[in-house]
């Protein structure tokens, strides 16, 4: 069985992309794919793995999981998604080091499957934008004490990525930019669910209903639905087409108010992250989605 790991990142898609897929999911059926309800699994991942960092997984811990997610046969391909599968809001940026934690819970997650071929899937966030957001889902007050002092501009995706092809090179990982879903979302679903390009799903532009306006939604639509059989390139040309004109600027806008940092340092960091986002499209065995 391919076991497929959606590790977040956190605050990036927020469960949007298994929504979507369990839209789908007789049609993924068909194609040996299921997608459970994060919601019948999640707590027990998060059981087994903090259960793990002390004793190790326990025997029948994939038996435990697939109870879980109502799964009363194997299928070919099973997608499981948790945004906290690499550790909590406070493991993420804790030190100024992404998910330190990720390559033990990776391994919790060989021993948990331990004849099955992992896959994983994470998106990346422009760290400008990602530590604020997670600061606020930690509780924590402030952006020193979250990340013990640590320089939020030393902050690297490719070293996260970095770290994981070289600890499990034989377990494909595929990397997005959060920034870039709306483009990308229909390819995300797909390799995600292991499907061919020419397969059609439903909510493949679900992204677009929350940041264009609904006169330029009503016309994308109809434009959509009157030009079958677009290319997956030529359905993103008229997106950005249509986002370049009837993007919904309050949607999409993000106000940033962190004490001391001023609008040159997040600019610096904006710049930095799209140099990151260059060196992990270099690297091999890394699949970077890109609009």
């Amino acid at each position: 069985m391919q076991v497929v790991l959606h590790a977040g990142a956190h605050m990036t898609d927020e469960d949007r992309l298994s929504a979507c897929l369990i839209k789908n999911r007789d049609l993924l059926s068909g194609y040996g794919t299921e997608i459970p309800n994060p919601g019948t699994y999640r707590k027990s991942v998060r059981i087994l793995l903090r259960t793990a960092a002390r004793e190790g997984i326990t025997e029948g811990a994939r038996d435990v999981v697939m109870q879980n997610a109502n799964l009363s046969f194997e299928p070919e391909r099973l997608i499981l998604s948790g945004p906290s599968f690499f550790g909590t809001p406070k493991m993420a940026a804790s030190g100024a080091e992404l998910y330190s934690s990720a390559e033990a819970r990776i391994g919790f997650f060989l021993q948990m499957f331990p004849n099955d071929r992992l896959e994983l899937f994470i998106a990346i966030r422009n760290p400008a934008t990602f530590l604020p957001a997670v600061l606020g889902a930690t509780g924590l007050t402030s952006m020193t004490e979250y990340l013990r002092g640590g320089d939020p501009t030393s902050i690297r995706w490719s070293h996260l990525i970095e770290r994981l092809n070289a600890a499990f090179p034989d377990i494909p990982l595929t990397v997005w930019c959060n920034e870039d879903t709306p483009l990308i979302w229909a390819q995300i679903m797909r390799e995600m669910a292991g499907l061919d390009p020419t397969v059609a799903l439903e909510g493949e532009f679900a992204l677009l209903e929350e940041i264009m306006t609904e006169p330029g939604l009503q016309r994308f639509n109809s434009y959509v639905g009157s030009h079958p059989g677009m290319t997956e390139i030529q359905k993103r040309r008229v997106i950005a087409a249509f986002l370049d004109k009837f993007a919904d600027e309050e949607a999409i806008e993000e106000e940033l108010d962190v004490p001391g940092w001023t609008e040159e340092m997040i600019d610096h960091m904006t710049e930095l992250y799209d140099e990151d986002v260059y060196a992990i499209e270099r690297m091999s065995g890394v699949n970077l989605i890109t609009p």
